[in-house]
Order: structure tokens, then sequence, then C-alpha cells
């Protein structure tokens, strides 16, 4: 029987990973790739062919560009960012293409977006087929194009999967939202790889998008995204974008590539309240006792705070999920009147919010402004507003009566309640209404104007409340879209919730792309919320669903639970959770196969830190393997110490690299955390 560590040190090399994987840092030689493909583009002023493309009047924008006046200009936005921004004007119909790319001095990165302006007196001719990103790419030899890319959130425990796809001769391949939400199916961000060299590619559009990827039958791919369907008029006056693409380029190995791009994430493209990155947090809600918030009040909001301090369980954020406000007896699907229901709640959110924050803690509140229920204030009141009208349906985000009215009243309530994390929601696929809303000559206007209205009102609040962190739910993650993510960060990364295996599967796959998000975690696979019964605190439970956000649902009413086991957790979570910032490295294959073993690594070369988790799945029979470790300096010794044992070795980095990190548990399921320091 081949070992288990055999069968480890097989796959790791099998993957090109094992080994080989340089430190994930921009290299010279990337950067010299993104400077060349700027050069042989029009991003930066030249007449060279577009990146992107579109039809105009029947004629495509590869001719027409070439005749139109176009004006270029550039600036410096800050020490590490240049935007250049090129004006086209169609002398006939003064139809005005507005391409702005910003170009990144630090990472072999560039990005765009396209804006359609009608400058003149008359409507415009049709636009149509926008693609924002159309480019051929080319291999220097034979051989196929292999595509990275990842599952959305369909909420079914494949949830962030990675696939490989290979794209040979002829072969066509699409990729793109669903019913309007943009993670829905498929995720919006791939890395296609060739001849030892990539591109990472990010469609950040928080609507329906789509990809395809069309090999000839030689050496090259054709490769278009853009929003999936484009047809309209530009009224006088009327301006439109596209959605944002990323093209991050690459050379060598594609783990490196992921987290150089996690590293861009970082510095460029997550949001930063108060200046610095949001920090790992822990929250707690009392939704699993009180139907959501349907049957809480102020006294048990109160006493749930209370027990959990008395068990001396230290929360950063208490969660008050769906249900707070008046929903007219229809449960917290019926939402459209954002008033607090002040029967429960007579002094409002704010009496907890003050006891919270008297405690030293923060509240987090959920919303859901996008869904509008029949018989709501909303529905009843301005149905003009509603996609639907007033039997209810999609709140038009892209009618600035409404969007102006949303940004009022929910700043009020956060200032008034005394909120501290705005949660949004989003339980409803969008794009029936907008396609209903559309004129034959106008199809996609809707969606767009929704689309930008959306992100203005998240930016008119975030300059409003600048140490305010944002939540972005899409009944889970099914709108973690670049432009939502530059925004906000998924707490709740799927509404597939607390089992085991499928969230072990969601840290892997998710966390190839994002460096921050969350989940609820649970003490037991048997009584996740310990609403009856008294079963033993599991690590393998916890670990299994901890992340950088990490959210209890616990009945802490219950006295005789294991709080101090629950505390050591908490305690070795706090220590852990910074190096989820760190470098992520798989050194497993992703599955939900119950009969194996999964483990990755973060890494933090700068501070010389890292953590390693293994889970031992319930059904496995093997005992011990060796994981070679990545990223870690070969000239360097490491202590490495077991979290839960204490136990610590000493190991060269040559060793922990080539005859990899050797990891025993008899019992299944189990898990091992181990963190490990360069030693000076």
């Amino acid at each position: 029987m081949i070992s288990l560590t055999r069968v480890l040190c097989l796959i790791a090399a099998g993957s090109g990973v094992a080994g080989v994987v340089p430190a994930a840092t921009p290299q010279p030689q990337e950067l010299r790739l993104r400077d060349q493909w700027l050069d042989r583009t029009s991003l930066k002023g030249s007449a060279l062919p577009a990146p992107f493309s579109f039809l105009y009047d029947g004629k495509p924008s590869a001719l027409l560009l070439k005749s139109w006046q176009a004006e270029h200009s550039s600036q410096k936005l800050d020490a590490q960012r240049t935007q250049h921004t090129v004006v086209y004007t169609d002398p006939a119909t003064a139809l005005q293409v507005r391409s702005v790319a910003v170009e990144y001095g630090d990472f072999p990165t560039v990005e765009w977006t396209l804006y359609f302006k009608n400058t003149g007196s008359a409507d415009t001719p049709i636009v149509e087929k926008i693609q924002a990103l159309d480019i051929e790419l080319s291999r220097a030899t034979d051989g196929d194009f292999l595509l990275h890319h990842n599952v959305g959130s369909p909420a079914n425990g494949n949830d962030y999967g990675p696939l490989q796809t290979p794209l040979g001769r002829k072969a066509a391949k699409r990729l793109g939202g669903a019913g309007g939400r943009p993670t829905n199916t498929d995720w919006s961000y791939f890395n296609l790889e060739w001849s030892g060299q990539g591109l990472i590619v990010a469609v950040g559009w928080p609507g329906q998008w789509a990809a395809d990827f069309v090999r000839d039958d030689a050496r090259g791919l054709h490769l278009q995204a853009g929003q999936e369907l484009t047809h309209f008029k530009l009224l006088p006056g009327e301006e439109v974008r596209s959605p944002l693409i990323v093209l991050q380029f690459w050379e060598g190995n594609w783990v490196a590539a992921q987290n150089v791009w996690r590293r861009w994430m970082m510095a460029h493209s997550m949001p930063q309240p108060g200046g610095r990155l949001p920090p790992p947090q822990l929250e707690a809600s009392s939704s699993r006792q009180y139907d959501e918030m349907i049957k809480a009040d102020e006294s048990n909001q109160i006493m749930f705070i209370d027990r959990y301090l008395e068990e001396g369980i230290k929360l950063d954020y208490w969660w008050m999920d769906a249900g707070w406000y008046v929903h007219h007896g229809g449960g917290w699907p019926r939402v459209g009147t954002w008033e607090v229901d002040t029967t429960r709640f007579p002094k409002g959110l704010r009496a907890i919010s003050d006891y919270a924050h008297g405690k030293g803690l923060k509240i987090l509140v959920w919303f859901e402004p996008e869904r509008v229920a029949a018989g709501t204030w909303l529905a009843d009141n301005h149905p003009e507003w509603v996609l639907g009208g007033a039997k209810g349906g999609l709140l038009n985000l892209g009618n600035e009566d409404a969007r102006r009215w949303l940004i009022e009243h929910v700043d009020r309530l956060l200032t008034e309640q005394g909120i501290d994390l705005y949660r949004q929601d989003f339980n409803m696929d969008p794009l029936k209404y907008w396609r209903e809303a559309d004129a034959p000559d106008r199809q996609g206007i809707t969606e767009i104007k929704h689309v930008t209205g959306y992100l203005a009102y998240w930016d008119e609040l975030r300059r409003r409340h600048p140490n305010m962190l944002i939540d972005s739910c899409a009944s889970g993650g099914r709108r973690n879209d670049l432009e939502t993510m530059r925004r906000a960060v998924p707490l709740w990364r799927s509404d597939y919730a607390y089992e085991a295996t499928g969230h072990q599967c969601m840290m892997y796959g998710l966390s190839l792309w994002l460096p921050f998000h969350g989940t609820g975690t649970v003490f037991t696979r048997n009584a996740p919320y310990y609403g009856s019964g008294r079963t033993p605190v599991e690590s393998y439970a916890f670990w299994s669903n901890a992340g950088q956000s990490t959210g209890f649902g616990i009945d802490v009413r219950l006295k005789d639970l294991d709080y101090d086991a629950i505390r050591r957790l908490i305690s070795q979570w706090r220590q852990i959770a910074p190096n989820y910032y760190g470098d992520f490295y798989p050194l497993t294959p992703w599955t939900r196969d119950d009969t194996v073993w999964m483990a990755w690594q973060f890494d933090r070369p700068e501070a010389g830190e890292g953590l390693v988790q293994v889970f031992r799945r319930h059904n496995s029979f093997y005992e011990s393997a060796h994981l070679a470790l990545l990223g870690l300096d070969a000239q360097a010794n490491y202590l490495v110490t077991d979290l839960d044992t204490g136990t610590q070795e000493q190991h060269s980095g040559r060793e922990l690299l080539k005859d990899g990190l050797a990891v025993t548990m008899s019992v299944k399921p189990s898990v091992a955390v181990l963190v490990y320091r360069r030693q000076p």
C-alpha cells in the first residue's frame, strides 16, 4: 500500500506547486510584461488596437475608432497609480467613448472602465455587444491553455471550489453570472495559464456578466468579457459605463500569481475603514434562538450580550440580523418598511447599541433595501420606485429619487441607532426585473443604472461613515464581484452553513482570491447551536468553520456548556488570526471526499511567521502525512508549535520545503493547527 505521505508528495509535485513557488512578490519580468502589453494597446493613447470592442450603428469599433477624434491625458493618482484617459468622439453623432485605465506601479496590474456618453442633442444610433475586454492571446509553442477558475456560491457545499479547464484547439468555454447576481454560479475572477506565463482577469460587475474563451485551430485564444446583454440608444446627455476589467500579468507559477493578487487586493482593492484593513473579528448573534430577529426584543438582546461577557467571551460585534424592523406579521422576508419595530424595541436599537458600546462591543445590523414586499411602506407609498410596483419587487437604484431617499433614510438609521457595521443582503435575482423594464432599443440600460446606483449608494454611505465596515451578503456570497469587494467584505460567505467539509473547501477556494471573508462557526458537528442536549466541544468543528471573521450562534442561556474549551479555542483563534492576511498555499488538492486529508498554509514572510491547518476527515483511514511547506526561507530555521498540545519542534527551512512537516493524527476526525516562527 502506498503511504499517505507518498500520495501527498506525488500530488503536490504533480500540481507544479511543491518546492518551486517563489516569494509572492511582483517580479521585474512581470512588470515588464504589463508594460509591453500596455504599449501594444490604446489605453495609454496610442493608435494601436483597443482591448475592448462594441458595435455602433452596426459597425465595429475597431474600424470606427480609427477615424474618430481621440484625446489622451494622464495623471498621477498617488505614488503607485497612474490614470490614463482616452476620449474618442464621433463627429457625426457626438457619441463620446471614454476609456479610463489605471496602471499600478508596484504590481503587474492594469484596470480600465469604459464610459459611453451622448454629448449631442438627438438620440444616438444603437450601441451594442459591448465587450469591456476583447483581446487575442497566443502561445509560443503548441499546446493547451489552462483555465483556473472557481465555482461561485450556489450554497450546495461546492461553493468556491477551484476548477481547471484545459482549452485545446477549437475549444470554447463560457463563464458568467446567473439571475443578475455575479457570483451566483461562476466566480467572476479567473487565471489563464500558458507557456510558463499567465493572466489573472477579474470582471467587476455587480450584475449579469459573461466571459468567452475561444481557441482557434492554431496557437491562439480569443478572450471577451463584459455585461451579458447591451443593445441600446443613448438619450441626449445620458452616460453609462461598462464593467471594470482588471488584468494581472505573471510568469512562472500560478499559485505565486494568486498570492500577488491577494497582496494587490490588500494594497489597492479592499475597504480600509479608518485607514486600515479590517482586523480579524469575532461576532455573535441570537438568530438561532429568536428566529433571526423576529422574536428578539431589547431585553433578550442585552441578556445575550451579558451572558457572553459573563462567560469571558470577548466579542468584537453583536450581530442583529433580519427581523428587527416592522414586518407587518409577515416574518423577516417581508421587507420594505425600514423602521425599528418599537413594540419590541421601544427605545429603538439605540438602547442595545449604547449598552454594547458601554461594554466595549460594536453592533452590526442587517438590511436588505433592494427587495421590496407588497404591503410595506415602500410598495404602498412609492410604487413608482419599485420594479414590480405595488405588488413588490426590486427597488430601482437607478431611480435618482429612490436612491436619494435610501441614502438619507439609511444614513439616519445608522446615526440614530448607533450602528457600527452595515450589513446588506440581497435575496433575489434581479435580472428579470431589469430586462422586463427595458424597451427593445434600451436593452441593458436598467441593469447598468441599477448597478451604478448601487455602487453610488455604498460610496455615499462610506463617505459619510468613513470608519464603518460594510458586509456584503447576497443569499451568502452571490454578489462578491470585485467592484463590491472594493467596498465591502463577505462576513457570511455562503448560505450553506456550518457543515465541516463544505466550509473547509470554502476556506481553501475563496482564499485563493479574497484575503478577508467569514462565516458562522460551531463547536460540535451534532448539535451546532446547542439548542438541545449536551455534546463535547470539538476542535474539528470549530476550525472547519473558523476564518478571518468568525461568528457564533450558541445558546449562552445554557450555563453548563464547556465554556473552558470554547474560551481556549477563541484564544487560539485570536493568536493565529493575523496569519490569514498572509500568502495562501494549498498543501493538498481541493476535494469533498471524506476519506482524505485537507491542508493549507498561510505564510507571512515579512513577519517570519505562518500557520498550517490540517484536517483528517471523518472517514479517513490515514493517520500521518508529510506536508511540504511553501514560501519559506531555505536558509532559515523555524520553530513549529502545535497550538493544541504546545509541543514544539525546530526544523530548517530546507527540510520543511523538501521533506515536509510531519503530522500525525490518530483520531478521526481531527484537526492540527500549527504555527511557525523564523528563528534569529
